[in-house]
C-alpha cells in the first residue's frame, strides 16, 4: 500500500510522533487516519511504561500569574536531562500545567493520591451539577468523568494523556513533581 507524504505529514502534525512512526502507523492501519492515531497512542503508552522507572533529576520550575494578579502558581516538572528541560515542548508543557493548576485548583498531582472518600465527594457534587443542567440522566456518568479528568487546554484529553504523549515524543521520563497555588485573600490550609 502506498502512503502519501502529505498524509504522513498531517499525522505527524496532529500527534507530534516521528515521521517514520507515522508512516508505520498508517501502513499498519491500512491508511485509516483515525486507526493510525490510535496505534500511535497505544505505542506511546508502551514507551511511557518502559521509561517510567528512569530517574528524573533535571527539569524546570515555572511560575504563572493569572491576569489581574489574584492567582499565582509555581510548578516543578522533572525530566532526565537539561537538554530536554530547555526544549520548547517541555517548557510549553510546564507553562500549560501551571495555567491548568491556576484555572482548576487541583488538590493532587496523580489520581492514585486521591482517596476514595474524596473521589466520591467530588462525584456527588458533579452529579448534582449534571442533574441541575437538565441533561438526560444517561449522560451524567460521562459528564462526571469528564469533569474529574479534563485538561484545561484540550477537554477531550487528560493531563496524564498529554504528559504520556510528551514522554513518547521526547524519549525521556517526565514527571510533575509538585506545585503550589496562591489565591489572593485565601487562608493557607497548613
Amino acid at each position: 500500500m502506498e502512503i502519501s507524504a502529505s498524509l504522513v505529514k498531517q499525522l505527524r502534525e496532529q500527534t507530534g510522533a516521528p515521521m517514520m512512526d507515522c508512516k508505520k502507523a498508517l501502513l499498519e492501519s491500512g491508511g485509516d487516519f483515525e486507526k493510525a492515531v490510535t496505534y500511535l497512542r497505544q505505542k506511546s503508552l508502551a514507551t511511557v511504561t518502559k521509561k517510567a522507572s528512569r530517574t528524573t533529576s533535571d527539569g524546570l520550575i515555572a511560575a504563572y500569574i493569572h491576569p489581574g494578579s489574584k492567582i499565582g502558581v509555581m510548578v516543578e516538572l522533572n525530566c532526565e536531562t537539561d537538554f530536554v528541560a530547555r526544549g520548547d515542548d517541555f517548557t510549553a508543557f510546564t507553562k500549560n500545567v501551571a495555567m491548568h493548576i491556576a484555572a482548576l485548583n487541583p488538590l493532587y498531582i496523580q489520581r492514585e493520591e486521591v482517596s476514595e472518600q474524596v473521589m466520591e465527594g467530588e462525584k456527588s457534587i458533579y452529579r448534582e451539577q449534571a442533574k441541575q443542567s437538565g441533561k438526560p440522566e444517561k449522560f451524567w456518568d460521562k459528564i462526571i468523568s469528564g469533569r474529574l479528568q479534563t485538561y484545561i487546554k484540550d477537554d477531550t484529553r487528560t493531563v496524564q494523556e498529554v504528559l504520556n504523549e510528551l514522554i513518547a515524543k521526547l524519549g525521556e521520563n517526565i514527571s510533575i513533581r509538585r506545585f503550589v497555588r496562591y489565591q489572593l485573600g485565601e487562608t493557607p490550609s497548613r
